[in-house]
């Protein structure tokens, strides 16, 4: 793709370039490349230690943008610092490094906004935010860029964590009201679009939970030991997408109980749904989307990303690694293991 020297591309760099709308966008685009064979995505690898800890590594490639990467990061209770790395898919030469927490969230967020898009009534406008965490700002942006939303209930565990988050929310200037819940069924009541981003290990929300015609984005429990849904939900949905389906049956607790092989063709791909354009059946009584973490759509952003940074300058240049591979041999020699 380029011979020019790679570059590192930090934080407040990938804030400065793109927005939630972009994202959105650039997101859309991938999904229909990976819809026509064009694209492919390399189903999640995990890890876990030590309790909670956590290592993940996804990936891509787009074979006509010539460009093949892997974003990968260690999710600690201390924290986690995820890379983005792009590679020329032609010549194996380093493009880029790109700073891959803020396009994180860039990403699950675009990721159900997209979601929303080819799911929810096209009339919903009443919204339920369950969990306060990092990514549940960025999960509402996501749902107000594509439905025009009138009212957002919220609940999380921590009363405080809730009242800052609803502050955070009216600051968005979507123009929605937010009401804080005291209960999830409270914050679920009435609305059309309920997104699920939690750590729960235990399932907490259910069937009777869900008014008829609600959209679920389940965006939080990506990871064996974690679920957010009985499996009454899924009873009831008539419509089931995910990010990647081969990673929800590889690492959803909820899906992996409920989906035997005869059946695991009933959940759809979400760039299948973008490809087809054709929005939610009109007889849907639920539709769930379940959100994995999906290395093409890090690496559709961290394209549009690059070429931006290459256009503006921006980035910074480190010298590129050595392109011939090293003789191993004194080096091998005598060792013990």
């Amino acid at each position: 793709m380029s011979s020019r020297d790679p570059i590192w591309i930090k934080e407040p760099e990938v804030v400065e370039m793109m927005n939630l709308c972009e994202a959105i966008e650039a997101l859309e685009a991938g999904l229909r490349l990976q819809a026509e064979g064009s694209a492919r995505n390399m189903t999640k690898a995990h890890l876990r230690w030590d309790g909670s800890n956590t290592l993940h590594a996804v990936g891509g490639v787009f074979e006509d943008a010539q460009v093949v990467g892997t974003k990968t990061w260690a999710h600690t209770a201390s924290g986690a610092t995820p890379l983005l790395v792009l590679w020329d898919a032609v010549t194996g030469a380093l493009l880029a490094v790109i700073e891959a927490f803020a396009l994180g969230q860039l990403r699950t967020g675009a990721m159900s906004g997209v979601a929303t898009r080819w799911m929810a009534a096209n009339d919903a406008n009443v919204v339920a935010i369950i969990g306060t965490g990092h990514q549940a700002l960025s999960q509402l942006a996501a749902v107000a860029s594509v439905r025009d939303v009138r009212i957002v209930r919220v609940w999380g565990r921590n009363p405080e964590g809730r009242r800052k988050f609803a502050a955070a929310a009216e600051a968005l200037g979507y123009g929605f009201t937010v009401e804080i819940a005291q209960t999830v069924q409270e914050a679920a009541s009435e609305a059309q679009i309920v997104t699920l981003v939690t750590r729960a290990n235990e399932p907490f929300f259910t069937s009777a939970m869900a008014a008829k015609g609600t959209h679920i984005n389940a965006v939080g429990a990506i990871t064996p030991e974690r679920q957010e849904f009985t499996r009454d939900v899924l009873e009831r949905a008539g419509l089931v997408a995910a990010d990647d389906p081969a990673a929800a049956r590889k690492l959803s607790a909820e899906f992996g109980k409920f989906y035997t092989d005869d059946t695991w063709t009933q959940v759809r791909a979400v760039s299948d749904l973008v490809r087809a354009g054709a929005g939610r059946p009109q007889d849907c009584d639920l539709s769930v989307f379940k959100a994995m973490g999906m290395g093409l759509s890090d690496l559709a952003l961290g394209i549009r990303l690059y070429g931006q940074a290459v256009d503006r300058g921006l980035g910074r240049p480190f010298n590129q690694p050595t392109r011939k591979q090293p003789r191993l041999g004194p080096q091998l020699s005598g060792a013990s293991v």
